[in-house]
């Protein structure tokens, strides 16, 4: 059984280029293990992005609000969600 929804790693297959120079995944079961294995996180709001950051120690360079969206390791989900892959 899948950790993550098939939403989360169709955005993870579709975005990883943005993180990784080279694809880590090509099914959504390859996805599913690593995201597993790097023990992404999917947030439920904007305002858990900016707690999963804040609570892990990540300096954000005096981003606010939707400016943290444009780290690389934040892949917008497209319903509101977003997931966390610290790489």
């Amino acid at each position: 059984m899948r950790t993550y929804d098939d939403a989360v790693l169709d955005c993870f297959l579709e975005n990883q280029l943005q993180l990784f120079p080279e694809p880590v995944a090509e099914t959504r079961d390859e996805a599913d293990e690593f995201l597993e294995d790097c023990m992404a996180t999917v947030a439920e709001s904007l305002d858990e992005v900016l707690e999963y950051f804040e609570e892990v120690g990540v300096d954000l360079e005096g981003a606010e609000g939707e400016e943290v969206l444009e780290n690389d390791e934040v892949f917008d989900i497209g319903d509101g969600r977003y997931l966390i892959v610290e790489a």
